[in-house]
C-alpha cells in the first residue's frame, strides 16, 4: 500500500493533466490486487513452509505474539528450508516496495527539485521506519539474535512504528504543529 501512494503520489505531482487517466479505476484495482496478491503469496509460502516441520512436544512460544520464526523454534526437524524461504519472501516484500518507492521520489524529485514538498518526504519517513524495521525483524540468519533481542525488536515494531508513523502523518497538519510546538514551548519553560 505504501508503494500505490508512492505511485500515486508521483503520478498526481509529475503528471498532473494525466492524473485521470495515469490513475484510472482500473489501475487502482490492479494496484490493490498486487498489494492482495504479494500479501496472500507470502501467507502461502510461509503456511507452506509450517506444513512440512514437524513438531515436538513443546507448545509454549518464547515470544510476544505467534510469529514464524518463534513457531519455527519448536520444530523437531530442520528449518534451513523454512527460514531461508522467510528470508526470499521478507526480501521481495522488502526490496520491491523499497525500489518502486525511491524511483518514484527520484522521478519526484527530479521534476521539482526547487519546489519543496512536506508530503514526499513525511511518506520517506514513514517508508523508511516500516520497512527499516521490517528488514531489521526478519531479513537475518536465526543465529544473529536471540530470542530475547526478537521480543524487544517485536515490541519496538508493534507499537513504535504505529505511533511514529501517526505522529508524522499528523504533523503535516497546522493545527498539529501548532499544538506540538506551544506543548514543547511549555516543556521548555519548566524546570
Amino acid at each position: 500500500m505504501l508503494t500505490s501512494m508512492a505511485y500515486d503520489c508521483c503520478v498526481t505531482i509529475c503528471y498532473p493533466l494525466l492524473y485521470h487517466i495515469a490513475m484510472s479505476p482500473k489501475v487502482y484495482f490492479s494496484l490493490m490486487l498486487g498489494s492482495y496478491f504479494l500479501s496472500f503469496s507470502g501467507v502461502m509460502a510461509h503456511t507452506g513452509c509450517m506444513l512440512r516441520l514437524t513438531f515436538c512436544d513443546a507448545n509454549t512460544i518464547n515470544h510476544y505474539f505467534c510469529d514464524i520464526l518463534p513457531v519455527f523454534q519448536l520444530s523437531c526437524t530442520s528449518t534451513y528450508i523454512s527460514e531461508l524461504v522467510v528470508f526470499i519472501v521478507a526480501g521481495i516484500n522488502i526490496i520491491v516496495p523499497v525500489v518502486t518507492i525511491f524511483i518514484s521520489y527520484g522521478d519526484i524529485l527530479s521534476r521539482i527539485l526547487h519546489i519543496s514538498s512536506n508530503e514526499c518526504s513525511f511518506h520517506i519517513i514513514a517508508v523508511s521506519l516500516f520497512f527499516g524495521l521490517s528488514a531489521f525483524m526478519y531479513v537475518k540468519p536465526s543465529s544473529a539474535g536471540s530470542m530475547d533481542e526478537g521480543k524487544s525488536s517485536s515490541v519496538f515494531y508493534m507499537n513504535v512504528r504505529p505511533t511514529m508513523s501517526s505522529l508524522i502523518y499528523s504533523l503535516k497538519s497546522k493545527d498539529a504543529k501548532f499544538a506540538m510546538g506551544k506543548a514543547l514551548s511549555r516543556r521548555m519553560l519548566l524546570p
